[in-house]
């Protein structure tokens, strides 16, 4: 089955991409489809990823799946939370193209994050994903999963890989930053790969999606990591760290 992407993020687009492999699921980004991004305005991860998916489900005729994520401290009370993407202000330079402006944006986010815990002992922190999944615009049992990685955060960014606060979470059973940990165990125990893992499972019993597609792209299975939080939402978001 086609399944719509409502992001226009590239490296977010990558990553589902190899999370899903194995499904019998074609990944389609919605700006192929020439669908523009969904207005973001909500106070929690489900409520933002259940927008999207309406928007792109909608918007394509068809079935759709969201991602909203963020970072969550603890010592901030959850900030910059869903608001992570656009945590500072930056300035759209006319002409720039996506990925750079991205680019610029997340360095603005990471500077004004380490600015708010400068000089802060309390340093936990967890990346947060909340997946949702429709098989139309008006379906009344969307799927919902989320996947939360933990950490501690950095006092200087670490590493080149990734992208957003990658450089910035330490994850002390690895002793690497995200930014440092290759793709593969990335897309083993990050905070996506436990929400699709969980999302998996969603899509296998609700929906009847098969095992042996290849998925676009191809990639690897999802082998979560013990002891982290992963699994389907049975019912609202819990409240952020």
């Amino acid at each position: 089955m086609r399944l719509v992407l409502a992001s226009n993020n590239a490296k977010k687009l990558v990553e589902l991409r190899a999370l899903l492999a194995g499904l019998d699921i074609g990944l389609v980004a919605q700006g192929e489809l020439g669908i523009g991004e969904a207005p973001e305005p909500h106070a929690t991860f489900i409520e933002n990823a259940l927008a999207k998916a309406r928007h792109a489900a909608a918007a394509c005729g068809g079935a759709a799946i969201a991602d909203d994520s963020g970072l969550c401290v603890d010592a901030l009370g959850g900030a910059p939370g869903v608001i992570s993407a656009h945590y500072a202000a930056v300035d759209a330079a006319p002409g720039l193209e996506r990925e750079a402006q991205r680019r610029l944006q997340d360095a603005a986010n990471n500077a004004r994050l380490l600015r708010e815990m400068q000089g802060r002992r309390e340093r936990a922190a967890c990346f947060v994903c909340t997946l949702v999944a429709l098989r139309h615009a008006d379906d009344p049992q969307p799927l919902i999963a989320t996947g939360r990685w933990r950490g501690t955060l950095l006092e200087a960014p670490r590493g080149a890989g990734g992208f957003g606060y990658d450089p910035l979470l330490l994850i002390p059973e690895l002793g690497r930053s995200v930014a440092e940990v290759d793709a593969a165990t990335k897309n083993a125990c990050s905070h996506r790969a436990l929400a699709m893992a969980g999302m998996r499972e969603l899509l296998r019993a609700a929906w009847g999606v098969a095992e042996g597609g290849v998925g676009r792209d191809g990639g690897l299975p999802v082998r979560p990591a013990p002891g982290r939080d992963v699994g389907p939402a049975p019912g609202p978001e819990p409240g952020l760290p």
